[in-house]
């Protein structure tokens, strides 16, 4: 029988591990390479100033939504190849773009010997790309089936049951959960970090403030070129120490 004893830590890609979100530049990066029709893009850049401009608490959602649908409209039209070097461009913008706290802990948590999960809700070829830039060792994102270059649907969408991906990757790779940890930015999160017994909140949503209060979870928040760590006191959350 064996047993599992290399410990992991798992993290969120966008938002958590990169600056920003590489789905969201993807699709970006098709309108600008007209892939994606001028009007439509003008309605992506519109739901992105609601976000940006906090009009309402959905405004993300709505964002979000817009960018989905945007998306999968443009795959119908595209072919495989150029679908692939919107990828590559991406990648190469945005590769070193990196939180400095995750970042850090990323090569902290490889020094000790750690097994480096991704779990996440981009594409599985830029995650590909970053894993061998970072020197992640497993990852789970979405998947996109293409025949003959042109999209047929989507085979998988991790960010649905974040749970699930981590732990296929654990019994994969024959994983314990003893002093495992995870890290991520919002709700999607949560099943996930739930799992491990090192949860870290990183720049939480709402969502994931609230669950992460309510289970005493660690907040890190890195802001400009300083990273605060909130730890827990009687029901309240304060500022404990920075970095």
């Amino acid at each position: 029988m064996t047993t599992n004893t290399q410990k992991f830590a798992a993290f969120d890609i966008d938002g958590t591990l990169v600056r920003w979100q590489f789905f969201h530049a993807i699709v970006h990066e098709l309108g600008r390479r007209g892939f994606i029709d001028a009007e439509t893009h003008q309605v992506i850049r519109d739901a992105r100033m609601h976000w940006k401009q906090r009009e309402h608490t959905e405004s993300f959602r709505a964002y979000e939504s817009v960018l989905v649908h945007s998306y999968l409209t443009a795959l119908e039209k595209i072919n495989e190849d150029d679908h692939a070097a919107v990828i590559d461009g991406v990648f190469e913008e945005y590769k070193d773009q990196l939180f400095t706290y995750t970042r850090d802990k990323l090569r902290e948590f490889k020094k000790e010997g750690r097994l480096i999960f991704a779990v996440s809700g981009s594409h599985e070829l830029v995650l590909q790309k970053l894993a061998v830039h970072l020197g992640i060792d497993a990852f789970i994102g979405a998947a996109f089936e293409f025949k003959d270059g042109k999209y047929t649907g989507i085979s998988r969408t991790p960010v649905h049951d974040k749970a699930a991906a981590l732990r296929s990757l654990v019994d994969k790779h024959g994983a314990t959960y003893k002093g495992s940890i995870a890290i991520g930015d919002s709700e999607s999160d949560i099943a996930m970090l739930e799992m491990v017994d090192n949860p870290i909140a990183f720049n939480p949503s709402k969502g994931l403030l609230a669950e992460a209060t309510k289970q005493g979870w660690r907040v890190v928040i890195e802001r400009k070129n300083v990273v605060y760590e909130l730890e827990s006191d009687d029901g309240k959350y304060i500022l404990a120490k920075t970095n």
